[in-house]
């Protein structure tokens, strides 16, 4: 079975460092200014270019998002991006605009170009369109199924590439003007305010001020907010359709979310030569609930996504598990450790470090910077913990939350 690449979400340098960690092939990034998601860590000018050197020194492919739709004030701006990017050389730039796509074509033939699913593509015809222009690799609409993937493979020879995991869009393909409509913000430019993710009720004209339910809940309704996407148990059939990159969501998400993500693929990846288990399936799945989710669905891989998944309760943000911090480093069965988080002497932590990853340690004890033992840490503190065999620099410490704390 052909080995499909991992595509992580790189939405500023520390999650490019944890994608990396934890086993992406390839990771996307962009500047804020030229990217759908500026309201990301980000980088800009030399930090892209020192990401691209940091992910090529690793082993690891850089894509770079130049996937705004620009108006001609942002053109002038592009050009120099095109620039800075022939200086940065990154393995290729997702671009969904037709003009910026020529642009780079006769700016900086040499940069490969993947169009955006931002540009729709959901038919054969697009597909072999964009491939006539240039195009290296396309990312296919998330409205499509595998069926309609497959009839796109056998029209064109491109690297195709999908969305396994994450937020999903309720608008077509992310062509979205919700948020431009309610906050003058465009989602298209890069500044999206998740209006779809917000509680809706319902007014009749006649009754201002009278605000109803769409279904009978005291929190309103949220029928505009998706699930989020998860085919973790489904990457043979996406590899067999002829996908060439498995990419996760999540550039304005936490170094918790890249970490856990991005390690749970990577094993499923690695394990379809041997067959997926139901035992490993039910392995990534808890794994997959222990951070923040609106709960899973498969999106419109097999057909018409049900109502169900929709996430009508708005009880969707749930996690079983919190971060507590980042090991610096590890010498003599002893790690420093940078927390997000307060930690107590005698707490029970996991480490996400292969093969302990869920088992339970408790913190005997701890030092804080001076050497002095302390019974407790607050977050942006440094620690010193024991620590068991296995704990490498850069791994995460995480702990269950109270089931009362669930919601996120």
């Amino acid at each position: 079975m052909k080995r499909p690449e991992l595509l992580a979400p790189a939405g500023d340098f520390e999650k490019l460092k944890t994608a990396i960690h934890y086993g992406a092939d390839a990771v996307y990034m962009g500047d804020s200014k030229f990217s759908l998601r500026g309201k990301a860590g980000n980088f800009c000018g030399t930090e892209l270019k020192n990401a691209v050197d940091y992910a090529r020194a690793k082993g690891v492919k850089a894509y770079v998002t130049v996937n705004i739709f620009p108006h001609n004030i942002d053109l002038p701006a592009i050009a120099e991006q095109i620039s800075l990017l022939k200086t940065a050389k990154p393995d290729g730039v997702i671009v969904s605009d037709p003009g910026v796509f020529s642009m780079f074509r006769e700016n900086a033939q040499e940069i490969p170009a993947h169009v955006s699913t931002q540009a729709n593509i959901t038919n054969a015809a697009s597909a072999r369109f964009w491939e006539g222009l240039g195009a290296k690799r396309l990312i296919l609409a998330r409205e499509l199924s595998l069926d309609e993937i497959r009839q796109i493979r056998d029209s064109v020879s491109v690297e195709l590439e999908v969305f396994v995991h994450g937020s999903m869009c309720i608008s077509y393909a992310g062509r979205c003007y919700i948020s431009s409509f309610l906050n003058s913000r465009s989602a298209n430019r890069g500044e999206c305010t998740n209006s779809c993710r917000w509680s809706y009720t319902l007014m009749e004209e006649k009754r201002p001020g009278e605000h109803f339910p769409v279904f009978e809940d005291e929190r309103g309704t949220y029928i505009m907010s998706s699930k989020d996407l998860c085919m973790i148990n489904h990457l043979p059939l996406l590899v067999d359709a002829g996908i060439d990159s498995f990419k996760i969501e999540g550039r304005m998400k936490g170094i918790n979310y890249v970490a856990g993500v991005v390690k749970t693929y990577r094993e499923a990846i690695d394990s379809m030569q041997l067959g997926m288990s139901d035992a490993d399936k039910e392995r990534w799945g808890r794994e997959l609930s222990m951070f923040s989710s609106r709960g899973y669905t498969t999106g419109m891989f097999f057909g018409r996504q049900p109502d169900a998944d929709y996430n009508f309760d708005g009880e969707g943000y749930r996690m079983s598990h919190e971060l507590v911090g980042v090991v610096v480093e590890v010498k003599d069965g002893i790690a420093k450790i940078g927390l997000r988080n307060r930690l107590d002497a005698g707490d029970d932590v996991e480490f996400l470090s292969s093969g302990i990853e869920n088992t339970v340690f408790k913190v005997e004890g701890m030092k804080d910077s001076e050497g002095a033992e302390t019974i407790s840490a607050r977050n942006e503190g440094v620690v010193f913990i024991s620590v068991p065999a296995g704990v490498r620099a850069n791994d995460l410490i995480r702990r269950a939350k109270s089931a009362a704390s669930f919601l996120a």
